[in-house]
């Protein structure tokens, strides 16, 4: 047992080297002579495809293999495996083929051909040797088939009685009969067929004998030989029709020569003698007058009943009528009429096809909801069955984005395009929509060709919305004496982030006023000369969408003039200094509008900032709106001469107006981006006079110890010229 399941493990890791081989490669194994284990005994895994559920495993040998009893291919796992021991003597290689075939028998997979080699164990007797003279005749194959045996009932002969022989050429073969049914036969060791005892044609007509030539072993040598024996009657029993279905379906368009019906008809006399021998004949229906064309054959000896040349269609009903005679029609047989009811039925040989191939254009505005109706599309289709015209339809093609959809009853003709998502001209302004109908049930018949198509075009119209500004008509209060370059109000469309547009005034009469073209802004264009308090002025702005030039609307804006207010002028008040560097960096200086001034003091409503009039003042620096109060103003070009600036910014808030000088001082940019500033003494420092009499100080104090030094080494020098015992000795400690 452990031995099998070492060979089965060896064996799966072969099969794992060779599960990419193709089904075309022949595949190798080795099976071991003898194996005394369990079986079935596992010997290679196949490479069946996944889908080997949807047919069935056939397995065959070649014309010298034995399979049967042998071999087997388990369904479940896919191993090949050996159902009984193998003997190498008796057969050494074994050469199989593995299929997967559909119940038609189409092969769906394979064949996959399998060598089966038989692994030789010494199980023969060695160490001696015999020599022996084989004498080999050639004989003629005396297992030939039996030709049928006739014999009368109630025979008066003495029993048993041989009827027949069979023999076989070679020794050592034993003879088994087999009676279908049952019946007193036997067969001796010689090979002779006997009846045991009489027969009665009317329990038994006709027996059907098989003798086999076996071994010992009670194996086969050859096919069993079959031997018909026929018991003999009298012509007493007129022909009987044979049950059948009433009614038989023949699908139309079938060729002729296709069978229609085979009617058989039974005469209780002897099977095969003239009493019970059976001919047909056709008596209706008639061919048409004026043709020779038949719409049924018979043949008068099977009963079989063929189409004819003569087209039929689906829908017809016709009954057959046919005449069974015995004694061949001879004059003085009996017989008897037999009739088939034949209706020919409607097959899927036609395909659905579409009244209108081509449908519009179909013009759609880009604004219609999802599940608008595009175009209604209708198929036609010839068959007579309801099943047969169910139809199928799909959006072959011309609609990657899925934008439309198909609805459609299951039992109907036509199918509605329809809108899913939303359409867009930007996106795509046109659509081909091809539509593809196809039957559910499978075409029948000669070679269908492609499905029928219609393509639906959709012109998508484009929906330009209203161009609208955020007010319709404006007005504004200013003083007249409203300097030029000041800012009134500034038009807006109604939705800034959807679309662009380009501005302009066209009755500014008096030239006092002019727009901006892109911002929308709208400043005195010059000094208010000859308007008078109370006055107002009205002026058309017109905007017009840059894309779309064709779209434009306008605004009436109103001007209300004011008593000029006597405003002192006003500085910012002190400070930190504001610093801006040069060439421009990203930053600037912050400008406050609300005013410390108790006249000007309003917190109420915004406050709007311009430049002061002056073209090098515009042209030198830019002013931003930061929020409702504050402004941020910047540099507008590149480089600006450092220096200190005063900028004018005139300040507007409802119908005051002032004017303010912003103190910029402008430097130059250090590799930071910051301003580069002098230096100025650090405190604590000494200055430069200080320096020099600290140095002089130094060396003064540096020139006296040197003299000291010098002096002292001339005092020692001199003690060093006295005598010796002049010099007082030292006391040593």
């Amino acid at each position: 047992m452990i031995s099998a399941w070492l060979w089965l493990l060896c064996l799966s890791v072969i099969q794992a080297f060779t599960t990419d081989a193709q089904p075309a490669e022949s595949l190798h194994t080795e099976v071991p002579e003898n194996y005394g284990g369990n079986f079935p005994f596992y010997i290679l895994k196949l490479p069946l495809p996944l889908g080997k559920d949807e047919g069935q495993i056939v397995l065959s040998g070649d014309s010298g293999t034995v399979v049967q009893n042998t071999f087997a291919v388990d369904p479940d796992s896919g191993f090949l495996v050996a159902t009984r021991a193998l003997d190498r003597e008796e057969k050494a290689e074994y050469q199989l083929q593995v299929t997967l075939e559909s119940e038609n028998g189409r092969v769906l997979w394979g064949p996959q051909l399998v060598t089966v080699h038989v692994k030789d164990e010494n199980d023969q007797p060695s160490g001696h040797q015999a020599i022996a003279t084989v004498e080999i005749s050639i004989a003629e194959n005396s297992w030939a088939p039996l030709e049928p045996v006739h014999l009368a009932e109630n025979l008066r002969v003495a029993y048993p009685h041989s009827i027949a022989q069979v023999h076989w050429n070679g020794g050592d073969v034993q003879y088994q009969l087999e009676s279908q049914p049952p019946g007193p036969f036997d067969v001796d060791t010689e090979g002779r067929i006997h009846v045991t005892m009489e027969l009665d044609r009317e329990s038994q007509a006709e027996y059907q004998l098989q003798v086999r030539a076996q071994n010992s072993r009670g194996e086969d040598y050859a096919e069993p030989l079959e031997l018909q024996v026929v018991v003999t009657d009298e012509n007493d029993n007129a022909p009987v029709c044979s049950p059948h279905d009433p009614t038989v379906s023949i699908p139309e368009l079938s060729p002729s020569g296709t069978e229609v019906a085979r009617l058989s008809a039974e005469d209780l006399d002897a099977p095969g003698s003239p009493n019970s021998h059976i001919v047909y004949q056709l008596l209706s229906p008639e061919p048409e007058e004026g043709t020779e064309n038949k719409a049924f054959e018979l043949d008068p000896t099977s009963g079989s009943v063929t189409l004819g040349t003569a087209p039929l269609h689906a829908g017809q009903n016709i009954l057959l009528r046919v005449l069974a005679v015995d004694l061949a029609g001879s004059e003085g047989g009996l017989s008897s009429t037999c009739e088939v009811a034949v209706t020919i039925t409607d097959i899927n040989n036609h395909a659905p096809e579409f009244i209108n191939s081509q449908i519009g254009p179909v013009s759609l505005s880009e604004d219609v909801k999802p599940g608008a109706l595009v175009a209604t599309l209708v198929a036609t289709d010839a068959d007579l069955e309801p099943a047969f015209r169910l139809m199928d339809f799909a959006i072959e093609e011309g609609d990657p984005e899925g934008i439309f959809d198909l609805s459609w009853e299951p039992d109907s003709d036509h199918v509605e395009l329809r809108l899913q998502k939303n359409l867009s001209y930007e996106a795509a302004p046109d659509h081909k929509v091809v539509v593809v109908v196809r039957n559910t049930e499978e075409l029948v018949g000669s070679s269908p060709g492609p499905p029928a198509t219609a393509t639906v075009t959709v012109l998508v119209e484009r929906v330009i919305p209203p161009l609208k500004l955020d007010q319709e008509s404006y007005e504004t209060s200013i003083p007249v004496s409203t300097p030029a370059g000041s800012l009134l109000l500034t038009i807006q469309p109604s939705d800034p982030m959807s679309r662009s547009l380009r501005f302009s005034l066209v009755n500014d009469s008096e030239g006092w006023l002019c727009i901006k073209e892109v911002s929308g802004e709208i400043h005195t264009a010059q000094s208010l000369q000859g308007a008078q308090p109370g006055d107002t002025y009205t002026v058309l702005v017109e905007a017009q969408d840059t894309d779309e030039p064709g779209l434009s609307t306008s605004a009436t804006v109103v001007v209300h003039f004011l008593k000029a207010s006597p405003v002192p002028p006003l500085t910012l008040a002190s400070g930190p200094s504001r610093h801006l560097c040069t060439p421009r960096q990203d930053y600037g200086v912050v400008v406050s509008g609300v005013s410390e001034d108790p006249y000007l003091a309003n917190r109420n409503g915004p406050y709007s900032f311009a430049l002061g009039p002056n073209p090098t003042v515009q042209r030198d620096w830019r002013l931003q709106p930061l929020n409702d109060s504050h402004a941020y103003l910047t540099l507008a070009l590149h480089w600006v001469e450092p220096g200190e600036y005063m900028v004018p910014v005139v300040v507007h808030h409802d119908v005051q107006m002032w004017q303010l000088q912003v103190q910029v001082i402008v430097c130059r940019c250090n590799v930071e981006g910051q301003c580069m500033r002098k230096v100025g003494r650090m405190k604590g420092m000494p200055t430069k006079l200080s320096a020099v009499g600290v140095l002089l100080g130094t060396l003064a104090a540096i020139g006296f110890i040197l003299i000291l030094v010098f002096t002292h080494l001339a005092l020692a020098r001199k003690d060093l010229d006295q005598p010796a015992d002049s010099v007082p000795l030292k006391a040593v400690v």
